[in-house]
Parts: structure tokens; C-alpha cells; sequence
């Protein structure tokens, strides 16, 4: 079942990029200009559903590439980056 681009909105600001919708923060995603992923978190209800590919498309938007992960990344997180090939 695919994201209604209706149902979120992205703030983007200083290195940060937010989804949220009208009752919460999906999640979040803090990241340096040369496209380095510092923190990535999706709220816990809306894990596995694409939210955090859509964060890091919109790093990518903005820098051209990602680029490295940095630590510390939990055993999910390692999932997540290497079923995108990243890391």
C-alpha cells in the first residue's frame, strides 16, 4: 500500500529534514550538506512503511547524494541502509 502524499508534510530547515502529519511527527532526519546522514528516526507506528526512504529522497533532493551514516546505527537502521544498498 503506497504513502498518500496528502496524508504528511516535509519541513525542511538547517540540515534538518521533518515529516509529520496532523497529530504527530513521523519522523526526522539530520543530515550535513555534503548529503552525511548524522540521525535518522521514524516513529515507531510508522516503521516499514517508506517514510524513511522518503526522508533520505529528500536529502538527496537537497545534496545531491547521500553520503555516509555515521554512528551509531541500530541493528533496524543497518537493515533499513543495506536493503538500499547503503553501507
Amino acid at each position: 500500500m503506497a504513502i498518500n502524499p496528502d496524508s504528511y508534510v516535509i519541513d525542511i530547515s538547517d540540515g534538518i529534514v521533518l515529516i509529520k502529519n496532523q497529530n504527530t511527527t513521523i519522523g526526522y532526519c539530520r543530515f550535513t550538506s555534503s548529503g552525511d546522514i548524522e540521525y535518522i528516526y521514524v516513529n515507531l507506528a510508522y516503521r516499514r512503511q517508506g517514510y524513511g526512504s522518503i526522508l533520505l529522497n529528500e536529502v538527496k533532493k537537497i545534496t545531491g547524494k547521500i553520503g555516509a551514516i555515521h554512528d551509531p546505527i541500530s541493528p533496524l537502521g543497518a537493515e533499513f541502509f543495506k536493503g538500499l544498498g547503503i553501507k
